[in-house]
């Protein structure tokens, strides 16, 4: 009886994972609906006369397109910082403004494209592997060498981390994609990329 307790509580759990992130996204369409298409469509009706499905979600996408138009540009850059200097002042606003800044900035990284591909670094030479994004290069005078620049990120939070010179034998190609390095990096290993039998004998050396 108790193996079947823990058996069925198991599989519940499990499928409660399994139906969180379609939750998320029946929750975050019906928000959209409720609170934004629907009200507006409904305005909308009373003044002209007839209802047009998704006026409110076109809207809704035009206000993004200039929000995100007004942030681009340097007064609007300067009206964010001001926004910004006055959110991080009060007290119970300031947690949940840094929290949403934080994810944001998390975001934006992929979009930035500062990353060249995901390397996997023996950074403590004790065969302990971290993920790293390379950044570019640096040429050695001494001898001549390519170096790589790769920017370690902390985990959960890639928006801050530290910068490591390296010589391109001590790091091994996953063959991952940004996108995979910085999932695994913001999920702290739950969302792993594939790992091939060939990369895990490299990593065994």
């Amino acid at each position: 009886m108790k193996n079947f307790l823990n058996h069925f509580k198991l599989y519940v759990f499990r499928g409660l994972l399994a139906l969180i992130p379609i939750g998320l996204t029946i929750f975050t369409v019906r928000i959209i609906y409720v609170f934004i298409d629907k009200r507006v469509t409904g305005i909308i009706d009373h003044y002209v006369g007839y209802r047009i499905p998704g006026t409110g979600l076109f809207l809704f996408i035009v206000f993004l397109y200039i929000i995100g138009m007004i942030a681009s540009n340097v007064l609007g850059k300067k009206l964010f910082s001001i926004v910004d200097s006055i959110m991080t002042r009060i007290p119970l606003i300031r947690t949940a403004y840094q929290v949403g800044k934080q994810l944001s900035n998390t975001l934006s990284l992929p979009e930035k494209q500062i990353f060249d591909k995901v390397v996997l670094v023996d950074y403590s030479r004790s065969n302990t592997w971290v993920i790293g994004f390379v950044t570019g290069t640096i040429k050695c005078e001494k001898s001549g060498e390519n170096l790589l620049k790769i920017f370690i990120p902390t985990v959960p939070n890639p928006t801050s981390g530290f910068l490591v010179i390296m010589n391109e034998s001590h790091v091994i190609d996953p063959h991952w994609t940004v996108e995979e390095g910085m999932k695994m990096v913001i999920s702290a290993g739950i969302i792993e990329p594939n790992i091939s039998s060939g990369l895990k004998e490299l990593i065994n050396k």
